[in-house]
């Protein structure tokens, strides 16, 4: 091996292993920063053992900030991607994930439930993802979970609207405040 291949494979490695260091330091700045936000629910004992009324297996995509598909959520394992199940019960929705502790969302907390064709770093055909919007805490966050089954995604979302008639087919419009009105044209945020 000539000393130019050495220096190449030496600068090579040396720039990967700062690359993965500011990766690990910008996650763990993200968790810092979110550590304020609530704990995930943990899922009812009545629950456990009980048959689900729908299941089907999905990829867990993430949990966001509503709206802010960027925005992911990292703390309490909710900004890792994972195979699990979706669960439906009249209570609410059980994401089971390998590796994490399973999702609880309890029907109360779901606002919207539609279909969107990607969120953080996950893009897929038209309406391919089943998205939840729900109260974590204070906080609206996205949920995203991608079946496996094409026929699931809606099935999925019809049965979770039959317990909650009420949730939204979209995200509210973001509200503008009076200052970004008068000083000039706003940037749209929506994705069209």
């Amino acid at each position: 091996m000539s000393v130019n291949h050495l220096l190449t494979l030496v600068s090579s490695l040396i720039l990967a292993a700062l690359v993965f260091a500011l990766i690990a330091w910008g996650w763990r700045s993200r968790t810092t920063r979110q550590a304020g936000i609530a704990d995930v629910p943990h899922v009812p004992q009545e629950l456990e053992g009980s048959t689900a009324e729908f299941a089907c297996h999905v990829q867990y995509v993430c949990t966001t900030t509503a709206g802010d598909w960027l925005d992911r959520i990292a703390v309490h394992g909710l900004g890792v991607k994972s195979n699990g199940q979706a669960l439906v019960y009249p209570e609410g929705l059980i994401v089971t994930r390998d590796g994490s502790r399973d999702l609880w969302i309890p029907r109360d907390s779901i606002e919207v439930l539609r279909r969107e064709s990607g969120m953080a770093g996950k893009f897929v055909e038209k309406d391919g993802l089943a998205v939840i919007s729900w109260r974590l805490g204070d906080r609206l966050v996205d949920t995203g979970l991608r079946t496996r089954r094409a026929a699931d995604t809606p099935e999925l979302l019809e049965r979770l609207r039959a317990h909650v008639p009420d949730a939204d087919s979209a995200l509210p419009a973001p509200h503008q405040n009076q200052d970004t009105e008068a000083s000039g044209p706003s940037v749209e945020t929506t994705r069209k």
